[in-house]
């Protein structure tokens, strides 16, 4: 009986020490790959924001002209220009059928990632190239989840929880998709909504996401054998942002005040630094 109650205290900790502050200021010299220098919280960008944005309207319009059999109610509202964008493709492709999310990605930025068992002892579920090749210095995934600005309430959704993102600007990002996080989020999902044009994507919280971009969460640590093969980029989603593809942002505001208040919505982005090594 002890045994058991030392042993599920130990896989408690081992899930919560990299959120208790002291331990993380104790040990963050013992393993130097995980740290990466630098100068400037300014200058934390190892690529350009422009790149970023380019990245995700590239991947969301290929996404979009694949499901715009189910997007013509919001089709219709854009000006002509923008539906001949979206429509034009697909003028002689009227008797395909629609392709499967990650097929798309493959084909529109060159490769494909998907959720699976991680290879890693005891590391749970992990984020591996399932199809193409990952260049250096790309987008290969994005942070899904509710964002929380200072001070508003977490407690209840941190429980057990070690998918809380706390960013440099001490934004929380919660990226949990089961539980109390689920249900918050789906609700402030389903709030966030311009008439006809959804503002979020809830289908990360499914074993489809209709984003593939969307498992930044599942990204595991290094470890001491082996150093990351990515890094964080912190991108602020900028007003000029295209409506409709909007409804393929993993992310939702907690309080619905918060765009009223112009505090722009946060995505974490995975930036590609050298070759995944699959294992």
């Amino acid at each position: 009986m002890r045994r058991n109650v030392i042993k599920l205290l130990e896989e408690r900790w081992k899930s919560y020490r990299h959120r208790f502050v002291p331990w993380m200021l104790l040990n963050l010299r013992k393993n130097e790959r995980t740290l990466r220098q630098v100068a400037d919280r300014t200058k934390d960008k190892p690529i350009e924001d422009g790149e970023v944005f380019r990245t995700l309207t590239r991947l969301f319009t290929a996404l979009l002209r694949n499901d715009w059999r189910n997007q013509t109610e919001q089709l219709r509202l854009l000006p002509a220009v923008s539906q001949d964008k979206y429509l034009s493709t697909q003028n002689n492709r009227t008797g395909t059928e629609r392709a499967d999310p990650c097929t798309v990605m493959l084909h529109t930025v060159g490769f494909c990632i998907e959720r699976r068992p991680s290879s890693l002892p005891s590391a749970g579920t992990g984020v591996f190239v399932t199809g193409g090749r990952v260049p250096k210095g790309v987008t290969v995934a994005m942070y899904p989840g509710t964002v929380y600005q200072a001070g508003e309430p977490i407690l209840i959704q941190s429980i057990k929880n070690p998918f809380v993102f706390r960013c440099i600007d001490v934004i929380l990002i919660d990226g949990n998709d089961k539980g109390v996080s689920k249900l918050v989020f789906r609700s402030c999902s389903g709030r966030e909504r311009f008439g006809p044009f959804r503002l979020s994507d809830s289908s990360w919280l499914t074993a489809h996401p209709e984003n593939p971009l969307a498992v930044g969460q599942y990204v595991n640590n290094c470890s001491n054998v082996k150093a990351a093969n990515v890094c964080y980029q912190e991108f602020d989603v900028p007003d000029e942002f295209p409506l409709e593809l909007r409804q393929y942002l993993p992310n939702v505001n907690y309080s619905p005040d918060t765009q009223r208040q112009e505090i722009k919505s946060k995505a974490l982005i995975y930036i590609k630094i050298f070759m995944i090594i699959l294992h």
